[in-house]
């Protein structure tokens, strides 16, 4: 594609600017939870990919963790398994965990590499079971009314939590120059399948690394405050207090939590980003304005 002398001028200015991040961010690590919008728009899945080429091009290291949630509904649909929830979590019996390692071992992680590939980077696909990256352990839930006397524990089958990151495995592919894509399915001591949630692993993953940056990206323009304007440049007592007088609720608490985790964790910045914008990476990395709310423990956050 040719451009025209004034676009080429946009173009050159548009770098320029970019260049203090490039210099701030080069060398550091930077995980990626890639789900939502971003994950079914074809024009969203080609300029995230094009985001993640262009990081390690300059330097960063990008890692991805990957969700797929309506693409396991879809095919469970298709092969009449009934999905069934409980606190916001699926039921993962044997049945269903077979189709979610199909869709998140398989499939989704395969596109992604091959995104990523087509836009000319080298990315290489694992899920949590390769090598035992992700050690998991059954989620134990449970359920209680004003009626109970003790809370009821619930039985969610094969949906696990993170009981340790083996990051030799990450640290290989990075050190061999791939961009990790990982699968967020976990292995437990007896070898059975975990599936696992996609911001928690990529929560974990920010920790194990000592990542500089975690961004969530999802369909949401940001946190917002009561008048639906979003908040940027957050402390982590402040992210606490709006919890507290419930700015903060829904389904916006479990991200947010896991932003929390993660920078009470020694990640620098924590981002939830808006991914239904175009390189919406790019623009949280290397622009002043940003897609969404950044979350941090250091007096300064505004890169």
């Amino acid at each position: 594609m040719s451009l025209n002398r004034k676009e080429a001028e946009n173009t050159a200015e548009v770098i320029s600017r970019a260049l203090p991040y490039i210099q701030r961010f080069a060398g550091t690590t930077v995980v990626v939870k890639y789900g939502g919008n971003a994950m079914v728009d074809d024009r969203l899945k080609e300029s995230f990919a094009r985001d993640i080429v262009l990081m390690k091009a300059v330097g960063i290291n990008p890692v991805v963790v990957h969700g797929g949630g309506p693409q396991i509904g879809q095919l469970l649909d298709q092969l009449s398994i009934e999905s069934k929830f409980v606190n916001g979590m699926r039921v993962t019996d044997s049945k269903t965990m077979d189709v979610v390692e199909m869709v998140l071992g398989a499939t989704i992680n395969k596109e992604i590499v091959n995104l990523i590939s087509n836009a000319g980077g080298k990315a290489f696909g694992v899920t949590g079971k390769d090598g035992r990256l992700i050690r998991a352990k059954k989620l134990v839930t449970s359920h209680k009314t004003p009626e109970m006397a003790a809370p009821e524990i619930i039985d969610i089958g094969q949906v696990g939590e993170v009981e340790s990151i083996d990051k030799s495995v990450i640290d290989m592919l990075l050190q061999s120059n791939f961009i990790p894509v990982i699968a967020p399915i976990g292995v437990g001591t007896d070898g059975s399948s975990y599936n696992i949630n996609a911001d928690l692993v990529a929560g974990k993953v920010a920790e194990v690394l000592s990542a500089e940056k975690l961004m969530l990206l999802t369909n949401v323009a940001g946190l917002q405050d009561k008048q639906g304007d979003v908040l940027t440049g957050l402390s982590v007592d402040l992210v606490d207090e709006l919890i507290a007088d419930g700015t903060i609720y829904g389904g916006m608490l479990p991200k947010i939590q896991c932003a929390l985790d993660a920078v009470n964790s020694g990640v620098a910045y924590a981002h939830i980003i808006d991914g239904r914008v175009d390189h919406a990476v790019m623009l949280e990395l290397f622009t002043d304005e940003g897609v969404g709310t950044l979350i941090t423990n250091r007096k300064f956050g505004a890169v």
